[in-house]
């Protein structure tokens, strides 16, 4: 198989999973070459204009996300250790966290993909935080952070912002 052959289909798998993320590994099986050919390949698709978005549980295309919704920012600020009251709060009120960034003085903005919708998407998420020793990004920040969130309706976002607010999470939406 091509390299070229290979890239379309990756992008055919993504398309087929309806934005379930498919990690890097499992693409490599099914398509039967290496994770890092996976990795180089997907490089050069988001090189050349693919949205596509590499979640701590794998690679999903954005534009399936973006169909159904709104998207709003909220800026945030928590300790760490509120990380998951916060994920769950977002979820349970059937938003999905898209990304979350933080304003690094040295580096500007840093950003990471997170595509979680669920309670189970976020226990992956804190459960691989907590496997690699790593710290959430709002770490480098005192805990003040933006999330990018995908809701159904303003209704649902609305809801959200009351949540987060009773929590104290929230600094401003907009």
């Amino acid at each position: 198989m091509t390299g070229e052959n290979r890239r379309k289909a990756i992008v055919k798998e993504l398309e087929e999973r309806e934005g379930l993320p498919q990690s890097a590994s499992a693409l490599a099986e099914r398509l039967g070459v290496s994770r890092q050919s996976v990795v180089s390949d997907v490089a050069l698709l988001r090189a050349g204009g693919a949205e596509i978005a590499a979640t701590p549980r794998g690679y999903v295309l954005r534009r399936d996300r973006l169909a159904n919704g709104i998207i709003k920012t909220l800026v945030c600020a928590h300790a760490a250790k509120e990380t998951k009251r916060e994920l769950y709060a977002i979820v349970d009120c059937g938003c999905t966290v898209l990304d979350v960034s933080v304003e690094h003085p040295l580096y500007g903005e840093i950003s990471g993909a997170l595509g979680i919708s669920s309670r189970y998407d976020a226990d992956q998420f804190l459960e691989k935080l907590r496997e690699e020793k790593a710290p959430p990004l709002s770490a480098l920040t005192g805990g003040v952070h933006l999330h990018r969130v995908l809701c159904p309706d303003e209704e649902a976002f609305a809801r959200l912002c009351e949540s987060l607010s009773k929590l104290r999470f929230i600094l401003c939406e907009d």
